[in-house]
C-alpha cells in the first residue's frame, strides 16, 4: 500500500512542475505554467524536459537497486530499460528539433537544444544513483514515484497528441510496437 503513496507523489510532483513551469507543446499556441516572457523556442525545450525528468530517474533507480545487490533486478533489466528509453529519445529530438528549425533557429542550433531536452534524464538518474544507500529500503517507493510522475506524462500530454490531427491510428499502432519492442527486449536480456 505505501508503494502506492510514492505513485502519487509521482503525479503529483508532476502536476506541480507542470503547472509552475513555463511551457509550450508543439500544437497548442498557448503557453502553460506561469506567465513568461520565454520565446516559444525555450518552452517547447522545456516541455521536452519536463517529460524527461522521470524517464531518468526510472533508469536511476533501477540502476541504484542493482548496484546496491537488491537480487530482484538483474544487469539485464537495467539495460534493457536504459536501451528502450534510448531508442524511443531519437524520434523525441527530432520532434523538438524539427519546430525549433521553423521557428527560426538554425539546424545545428535546433540539434543542440534537442539534445539539451534531454540532459535532464541523465541529470535525473545519476541523483537517483547518488541517493544508492537511501534507494535500497525505499526502492519500490521510488520506483512507484517514477511510474506515476511517467503516468502523468502518458495521461495528460501523450496520449491526447497522439489523438489530435486526422491519422489518429499512427499512435496506436506505434505504442503497439513500442510495447513489443520493450517484450522483446525484456525476454531477450532478461
Amino acid at each position: 500500500m505505501p508503494a502506492s503513496i510514492g505513485f502519487l507523489l509521482g503525479i503529483g510532483l508532476l502536476l506541480a512542475i507542470d503547472h509552475f513551469l513555463p511551457h509550450q507543446h508543439l500544437d497548442d499556441p498557448q503557453p502553460e505554467g506561469v506567465p513568461s516572457r520565454m520565446k516559444k523556442p525555450t518552452m517547447l525545450i522545456f516541455a521536452v524536459a519536463l517529460h524527461n525528468l522521470p524517464e531518468g530517474m526510472a533508469v536511476g533507480v533501477v540502476l541504484a537497486g542493482f548496484l546496491s545487490g537488491e537480487t530482484s533486478i538483474a544487469l539485464a533489466g537495467v539495460i534493457s530499460l536504459a536501451v528502450g528509453i534510448a531508442i524511443q529519445n531519437v524520434p523525441e529530438g527530432a520532434i523538438i528539433s524539427m519546430p525549433l528549425v521553423s521557428c527560426g533557429l538554425t539546424r545545428e542550433k535546433a540539434f543542440l537544444y534537442g539534445v539539451a531536452s534531454g540532459a535532464v534524464e541523465p541529470i535525473g538518474a545519476v541523483l537517483m544513483v547518488a541517493g544508492i544507500g537511501f534507494m535500497t529500503p525505499a526502492l519500490p517507493y521510488i520506483l512507484a514515484f517514477a511510474a506515476g510522475a511517467m503516468m502523468y506524462v502518458v495521461v495528460e500530454e501523450l496520449i491526447p497528441e497522439t489523438q489530435a490531427g486526422k491519422h489518429t491510428n499512427v499512435g496506436a499502432v506505434a505504442l503497439a510496437l513500442g510495447f513489443v519492442l520493450m517484450m522483446i527486449l525484456d525476454v531477450a536480456l532478461g
